[in-house]
C-alpha cells in the first residue's frame, strides 16, 4: 500500500526548518524546560562510529525509537546522531542523504506491519477463514497499526519517501496491497480487483487519518471504527453473507 497520506496540518506548521540535504525537517534544538517530554535515548557505546554495520543498525534503531516517541517531524540527522551518541556527520557514512536514513527507518515499519499481517493470515489458515473474513481481519490489523504506531505510520506513507525510490521503499510496501487485491479478486471475480482494492484502501486510510485528527468523532459522535469499516466493506465488496 504505497499511496501518500494527507499531512496533519499541525505537523505541517511544525516543519519550520530545513535539513541540509532533503525536505522539511524540525527546527533547531531548544531547551524546552521542565515540561518537555523525556527523551528516548539509546545507550552510546565506545567506538560506535567505527563499527560499520553496527553503526547503521544503531542509527536506524535510534530513529525508530525517536519516531515512536516524538513523531516523524523529530527525525533530523543531527537529532538521530545525537541520541545515538555519535557525531552529526557520522550518519552520512551509511546514509548519504536524509531521505536514505528516513527510508531505512520506514522500512522497519513496513516490515513490522507485514509481520502482523502474516500472523493474521496464519491464524486465518488455522480457522479456515473465507476471503471476506480475511479482509475484515486485514483491515483491523491495518487500522490497529495506524493507531498504535502513529509516528511510524505517517513516516511510512510520506510521498517524498515513496517517490524517491530510496532503498526500494515502494517495493517493500507493495506486497501488502497485493494481498488485499488478491482477496478482493476472490470476493469479486470478474471485476478490476486492483481498482476496487485501491478504493477500499483509500477509504481505510482516510478513516485512520480522520480518527487520529479527532474529526471522525466530531462529525459522527463515535470514535469506534468498527461500524465505519463494515460500511466501507459493504460499499466496496458488497454486503457480507448472513452468518449461519
Amino acid at each position: 500500500m504505497s499511496q501518500p497520506s494527507p499531512q496533519d496540518p499541525a505537523r505541517a506548521r511544525h516543519h519550520s526548518g530545513t535539513d541540509a540535504d532533503a525536505g522539511p525537517v524540525a527546527g533547531p534544538d531548544v531547551d524546552a524546560g521542565a515540561d518537555a517530554r523525556p527523551e528516548v535515548e539509546v545507550e552510546a557505546r565506545p567506538g560506535a562510529e567505527e563499527k560499520g554495520d553496527g553503526l547503521r543498525e544503531r542509527l536506524v534503531r535510534t530513529g525508530v525509537a525517536l519516531v515512536d516517541a516524538e513523531g516523524a517531524q523529530a527525525l533530523t540527522l543531527r537529532e538521530i546522531a545525537r541520541r545515538a551518541g555519535v557525531s552529526h556527520g557520522a550518519p552520512r557514512r551509511w546514509f548519504p542523504t536524509h531521505l536514505d536514513l528516513l527510508s531505512a527507518i520506514a522500512r522497519e515499519g513496513f516490515a513490522e506491519l507485514a509481520a502482523r499481517v502474516a500472523e493474521a493470515d496464519r491464524e486465518a489458515d488455522r480457522t479456515d477463514a473465507g476471503p471476506r473474513e480475511r479482509v475484515e481481519t486485514l483491515t483491523r490489523v491495518y487500522l490497529g497499526y495506524a493507531a498504535e504506531r502513529r509516528g511510524m505510520y505517517e513516516l511510512m506513507f510520506r510521498h517524498d519517501l515513496l517517490e524517491s525510490g530510496r532503498l526500494g521503499l515502494r517495493e517493500t510496501s507493495l506486497p501488502l496491497f497485493a494481498r488485499l487485491a488478491a482477496l478482493v479478486a476472490e470476493l469479486r471475480p470478474g471485476t478490476d480487483a486492483v481498482t476496487a482494492a485501491g478504493a477500499l484502501w483509500a477509504n481505510l486510510h482516510g478513516l485512520a487519518q480522520l480518527r487520529h485528527w479527532g474529526s471522525l468523532s466530531l462529525a459522527t459522535g463515535s470514535d469506534d471504527p468498527a461500524p465505519f469499516v463494515r460500511a466501507a466493506l459493504d460499499a466496496h465488496l458488497g454486503p457480507a453473507e448472513p452468518t449461519r
